[in-house]
């Protein structure tokens, strides 16, 4: 296995999140080797600038953290994104269409950002939020966004009921195959979590306790 700290996008996205806080995480995360830094699109352009000489990406995400904005929003917020210097964009799909049977409107959606994003050579994950889907729902829409041509499909915003599962993990994993990869995120507090993860099939992490699950905190 990789090391642990090449699984994760190192995470900041509190609301109340000041640049003190900011600097602090980017400082972080290349001190500690961490594959990229996540945060609110406000500050994809100050971290971008950061990073810059190092390996760290610098991620950011899209529609968040509740997918309901609309198409042109997103992909002008994804836009957005890449001009101020985002090597990754997580966009939340439209959860209440999904759920609604709408398919083929949150598969349009996504298509377009995805799109967007691979017109600029940036990579894109999707975020289902596996916490209001059931495990039929959970495999739908990880097929959905297989579909798009997406990178990655991801388990969570982080700010639902709860955050990723490693049974919800492997539903993903089972439903995309090799077409895309799988990211989970959200309540992964130590290395035995991360590590289930990884084992479910996940190629990347989302966490905010990243300095704990390398044993650093």
């Amino acid at each position: 296995m990789e090391k642990l700290n090449q699984y994760i996008d190192h995470t900041l996205l509190k609301p109340e999140a000041t640049q003190e806080d900011v600097d602090r995480v980017v400082k972080e995360a290349i001190d500690n080797d961490f594959y990229s830094v996540m945060i609110n699109p406000y500050w994809v352009s100050h971290v971008h600038n950061l990073l810059a000489a190092t390996n760290v990406k610098t991620a950011t995400v899209i529609g968040f953290p509740l997918g309901a904005n609309t198409t042109n929003i997103k992909v002008a917020e994804a836009n957005q994104a890449i001009e101020d210097g985002a090597d990754e964009v997580d966009m939340v799909m439209n959860i209440g269409e999904f759920k609604g049977g709408n398919y083929q409107a949150v598969q349009e959606d996504i298509q377009s950002v995805v799109t967007a994003a691979h017109k600029r050579n940036t990579l894109i994950k999707v975020i289902i939020e596996n916490a209001l889907l059931t495990d039929d729902e959970i495999a739908k829409a990880s097929d959905i966004v297989a579909n798009t041509g997406a990178d990655f499909v991801k388990t969570s915003t982080g700010f639902s009921t709860s955050g990723a599962k490693a049974h919800d993990v492997a539903i993903m994993k089972k439903a995309v195959g090799d077409r895309i990869k799988v990211k989970a995120a959200g309540g992964i507090h130590s290395a035995e979590d991360a590590e289930s993860m990884i084992k479910a099939g996940a190629s990347r992490l989302g966490t905010s306790a990243s300095l704990k699950i390398i044993g650093k905190e």
